[in-house]
């Protein structure tokens, strides 16, 4: 425990050299209000911790908003490792989520959790206040794109690029029989909350000009909705992954407060299970950069738009 705190107070206390966190508050500035949603946010991620490094401030805003928000977990982060891990990620993800959400909520606390069919496909669901989490569990395909022996080498790399025909969940809990079979499934998630509202889908930029140097999975997210976009009536905005770290600063010290402290709050539940999992611990500097930054694109009209 004084491990994890001391890792805890070290990353604050760089935050706070750089004028980014006031050492008096320490919670997120986030709102949560239970307007019917006009708009419908839906974040397409590889990993449970992507949305919190590359987007956390912008989840908080649209949650402060009163939107509908959606996140899909394509992969179960599992690194290579056993259910533990990747578990454990999940429910660190949804530790972000509720920090996100903010203090205000009254029902932020309450976390429902259930098994939904999505054509014919069994998937995780947790719902928390005004947003909703969907559980994927397909392998992590590694940083290049080719997989875990664990998982008989299935990446999202190689199924979009046809090398393996099936993708199979780590739990066993569905197959998914080649890229489209995925793309129908992504896209039943992401127009099924409510066909009135204005939907803006979020990923991880696939473009390696303007995103160099990102983890294949990340780039797939970005494909995935990419091939998806077409003929839909979305708008859809792209994100810099780890190339983000090499740009210039651009988030207010307010931003940056709340991007810290979700971030925090999926690193806090890593560490609670074990103190080898901090990921801020792997790379500080890093991470302490993402915090600061945080750049997006718009992507051409599609559809209709």
């Amino acid at each position: 425990m004084t491990l994890i705190l001391g890792q805890l107070l070290a990353f604050g206390a760089g935050l706070l050299q750089l004028g980014v966190m006031s050492p008096a508050r320490f919670e997120p500035l986030v709102r949560y209000t239970s307007n019917v949603p006009a708009r419908h946010d839906v974040f397409v991620v590889a990993h449970e911790d992507d949305w919190q490094l590359f987007m956390g401030d912008v989840v908080a805003k649209r949650i402060r908003a009163g939107d509908s928000v959606i996140f899909i977990y394509l992969t179960a982060g599992d690194d290579g490792r056993d259910s533990l891990y990747w578990q454990t990620r999940e429910r660190a993800a949804l530790q972000s989520t509720r920090l996100a959400i903010g203090p205000d909520a009254a029902d932020s606390a309450a976390v429902r959790c259930s098994t939904t069919e999505v054509l014919e496909h069994a998937i995780r669901k947790c719902m928390i206040a005004n947003t909703e989490s969907y559980f994927m569990r397909l392998p992590d395909g590694k940083r290049n794109g080719l997989g875990f022996g664990r998982h008989d080498y299935q990446s999202l790399r190689r199924l979009r690029g046809k090398k393996i025909g099936t993708m199979l969940a780590v739990d066993g809990s569905a197959a998914y029989h080649g890229w489209q079979d995925l793309m129908a499934t992504a896209n039943k998630l992401i127009g099924s909350s409510s066909a009135a509202a204005e939907i803006v889908v979020h990923a991880n930029d696939p473009s390696i000009a303007a995103n160099p140097h990102d983890h294949f999975d990340h780039r797939m997210a970005g494909l995935l909705v990419n091939d998806l976009r077409k003929g839909q009536t979305w708008n859809t905005r792209y994100y810099v992954g780890y190339a983000l770290a090499t740009r210039a600063a651009n988030r207010s010290a307010d931003e940056a407060r709340e991007k810290t402290a979700i971030f925090l709050a999926y690193d806090k539940e890593m560490m609670r299970v074990n103190k080898a999992w901090s990921a801020y611990a792997e790379h500080p500097a890093f991470y302490s950069e993402c915090m600061l930054r945080t750049y997006a694109r718009k992507a051409r009209a599609s559809g209709n738009r």
